[in-house]
């Protein structure tokens, strides 16, 4: 095998595209500067899930008058409050809501929505406006935002095999990390070590192939970091057997073992449900709901619930009125779900989604999605949210 080509497919198959500070050997750098040890994990619900039907508005009449087919049944509905409920394929977290470990916020969006998969999740994934294109995503310029726990490639880590462009900046990015035993014996590799000392340093000026050197050089310190770290941690809580749940398995695993990460992001597919939604989205929002209680009660028998965020999002929600085919077509605001144990606004934040005054058959928004983010950085990421968004936003009031 070629030079080039055994750099490819290995430091671009294992999905750990890391920060190119590799002036900086990790193994010098300073631990004990971190400042602190809350974690924001990300949930993302590709395919644009269908808010109405997650979080019910079963006592609005308009919400059955207009699904007539796929709305959810009231003795079917597991109650939250007088207004709204869960579905039922979610029941596995009103043990979680009841102890005031859950937020619900209604209507987030963005002026102007995009009802493209695509060019909405990257609105979301980089915190723009909808007619803004930016190559940076919100999390990497968290990253770049010389933050004092953001020297280190691992300060965000992707259960996946590729990473997002939320996780990516300008000068840093984070790593993505799907079996970290896996990785760390990737970067074992005598071939692997051998590019690294003998051929790393004499290539550093050459664009892409310098930039796969450092690449491997953080992948071959943050791999290490990682694997040692985890591998000191034994779960013993029950999650489904799904790669969702495993997913998150993995981000409790490096949460109680004591990782030195402050962003984790993980994603669940499947929500676009143009055709017979009703089933298509219980099946996923089962897989959803299951996990997230596992992970939280994980969590809270580890201690760890206190210092840990979650939000969950999804690109868009879907439009009020069914469609012919028994499901929804692409609509724009939706409700953003977070869980934590130290949620200053618990159950139900804001008001219900308005169902009798709508911009042509879709829900207007009335929390712009970015005050969500503003949120996480100055309260929980200690960072001003205007060095990452590009101006400021206020923030809401759930932490």
């Amino acid at each position: 095998m070629k030079r080039r080509d055994f750099l490819r497919n290995s430091a671009l198959a294992s999905g750990a595209f890391l920060i190119p500070s590799f002036l900086k050997p990790l193994e010098a750098m300073a631990i004990n500067n971190l400042s602190g040890h809350k974690n924001l994990v990300i949930i993302q619900l590709s395919g644009g899930n269908d808010g109405l039907n997650t979080i019910v508005p079963y006592a609005n009449d308009i919400y059955y008058q207009k699904r007539q087919t796929i709305a959810i049944k009231q003795p079917d509905i597991i109650k939250l409050t007088d207004l709204q409920g869960l579905n039922p394929n979610l029941g596995a977290l009103k043990e979680i809501y009841d102890q005031g470990w859950m937020s619900v916020i209604n209507s987030v969006g963005y002026p102007n929505p995009d009802r493209s998969h695509f060019r909405s999740m990257d609105i979301w994934q980089t915190g723009s406006d909808a007619n803004q294109f930016l190559t940076t995503g919100w999390i990497g310029r968290y990253l770049d935002s010389n933050c004092s726990t953001c020297q280190h490639p691992y300060t965000a880590i992707e259960v996946d095999d590729t990473l997002s462009l939320a996780m990516k900046g300008g000068k840093m990015k984070g790593i993505a990390v799907e079996d970290p035993g896996k990785l760390y014996q990737a970067t074992r590799n005598p071939y692997f070590k051998q590019l690294i000392n003998e051929h790393a340093h004499s290539n550093f000026n050459e664009d892409n192939l310098g930039y796969l050197y450092k690449t491997m050089i953080e992948t071959n310190a943050s791999a290490e970091y990682i694997q040692q770290t985890s591998k000191t941690y034994t779960t013993n809580s029950q999650y489904p057997q799904t790669p969702f749940a495993n997913q998150l398995k993995t981000v409790a695993k490096f949460i109680n073992s004591g990782l030195k990460t402050r962003v984790y992001y993980v994603s669940l597919s499947g929500f676009d449900t143009h055709t017979t939604q009703q089933n298509q989205q219980g099946r996923q929002l089962k897989i959803y709901g299951d996990a997230v209680a596992a992970f939280v009660k994980d969590l809270k028998q580890a201690g760890k619930l206190d210092d840990t965020l979650v939000m969950t999002f999804s690109e868009f929600g879907r439009r009020v009125e069914q469609n012919a085919s028994n499901g929804t077509d692409h609509g724009t605001a939706n409700n953003v779900m977070i869980f934590g144990g130290k949620l200053k606004k618990q159950g139900i934040y804001n008001n219900a989604p308005n169902l009798s005054q709508l911009d042509n058959g879709d829900l207007k928004y009335e929390i712009d999605f970015r005050d969500v983010y503003a949120t996480l950085l100055d309260k929980w990421l200690d960072v001003n949210n205007s060095q990452v968004l590009n101006k400021n936003f206020s923030g809401l009031g759930f932490v």
